[in-house]
């Protein structure tokens, strides 16, 4: 058996929720972006629904990516994921061409300026770290949940990324004490600025976190 591989044009979605007043009157074009990558089984629907639930954040322009790869949950809704182990390198690299592709689509067609904060949830906490490492687009800012650091990661040197706060429930089992801790030591020796947050909760945002995220934004992106 040989096995061989082939680049193909795919298509994917993003959903967006437009600011309910520009940053500034103004300057409309200077209007924040707050690009997020939604969780295992979850969809961009789900995640823009999160991320408009930070209080402050309808000053954004907020965008939801899709995950390339869908399918069924057990109640028959589409949902996705972002990579399996199988090509997982390949899908790496499919994953962050795909985000720089939106985040230039949004600055093209869109009036909004260049400050830029990339938030992920889960699974698509990877995709948060891999997009300001490797998207092409700088940002100020990293908003991170229940997620690790790509391995792939602590082998660079990450010079000038950005500020991450970084989140985990007291009764989180996958993203565990251990896993934070280890997070938090790489970030920390790349001279990355890092604001950990361990609140009360499992798998999933809180109120507590959505105020901690609210706080960070309005710091990076004031």
């Amino acid at each position: 058996m040989e096995t061989r591989q082939i680049a193909t044009l795919i298509h994917g979605t993003y959903l967006l929720q437009l600011p309910t007043l520009p940053a500034s009157p103004e300057k409309p074009e200077d209007t924040p972006l707050l690009v997020g990558f939604h969780g295992y089984g979850e969809n961009a629907a789900t995640h823009l629904r999160e991320l408009a639930s930070i209080p402050g954040a309808s000053r954004f322009l907020l965008c939801a990516v899709q995950a390339l790869h869908p399918f069924y949950n057990k109640n028959g809704e589409v949902v996705a994921s972002w990579m399996t182990r199988h090509d997982r390198l390949r899908a790496i690299e499919d994953n962050v061409r795909y985000v720089g592709s939106v985040v230039a689509e949004l600055k093209r067609e869109l009036r909004t300026s260049e400050r830029l904060v990339f938030a992920g949830f889960s699974q698509g906490s990877s995709m948060a770290y891999r997009a300001t490492a490797g998207s092409g687009h700088a940002c100020r800012g990293v908003i991170v949940l229940g997620g690790d650091l790509p391995p792939e990661l602590e082998a660079r040197e990450l010079a000038g990324f950005p500020p991450v706060l970084l989140g985990r429930g007291t009764r989180e089992q996958w993203y565990d004490e251990a896993k934070m801790a280890h997070d938090i030591d790489a970030l920390r020796a790349k001279g990355i600025d890092v604001r950990p947050l361990v609140y009360p909760g499992g798998h999933e945002w809180t109120d507590e976190f959505r105020q901690a995220a609210a706080e960070f934004l309005n710091e990076v992106c004031p």
